[in-house]
């Protein structure tokens, strides 16, 4: 099995493993600590690299808007601090980390709605599958590299 290089269904792929990572969190029966070192470092490479390869480039289609990926930007900043906020708390499952995990759900999970919609649709609808595909083995090997580095 082939695995895809466009970068609108990779982005999708990293949002489905945040929302398994999420579930985890959630669970009592699951290593919560071990899912937030992972939702982490995931979260952290799939931003930047976002950021570094893939917004860049969007900006320059007149059919997506450059607003909507400098929201995109603003977006994984709040993102950032929400996970930071979950991060300093010591008790993993105690109150105050279920409440700040729910903030960090509810940031991710609105960013990811919102560039789904927006930005990765545009792309989608405007981006060659050959360019997309470019943009996407760009996206893996920055990612890939923020991973290996432990970024999170």
């Amino acid at each position: 099995m082939t695995q895809t290089q466009d970068v609108v269904e990779l982005i999708l792929r990293d949002h489905r493993r945040m929302e398994e990572l999420f579930r985890r969190m959630r669970s009592v029966e699951a290593d919560r600590a071990a899912a937030l070192k992972e939702f982490a470092d995931l979260l952290v490479a799939h931003a930047l690299a976002e950021e570094s390869e893939v917004y860049p480039a969007l900006k320059r289609y007149k059919d997506i808007d450059d607003e909507e990926v400098e929201h995109g930007e603003h977006e994984h900043d709040e993102g950032n601090k929400a996970l930071l906020d979950l991060l300093e708390v010591e008790e993993v499952g105690s109150e105050e980390w279920d409440a700040k995990l729910e903030e960090l759900v509810k940031a991710i999970t609105h960013h990811a709605d919102e560039e789904e919609r927006t930005i990765l649709n545009g792309a989608r609808e405007n981006v060659t599958a050959e360019r997309r595909a470019e943009l996407g083995a760009a996206f893996l090997r920055e990612r890939e590299r923020r991973l290996k580095a432990g970024c999170g």
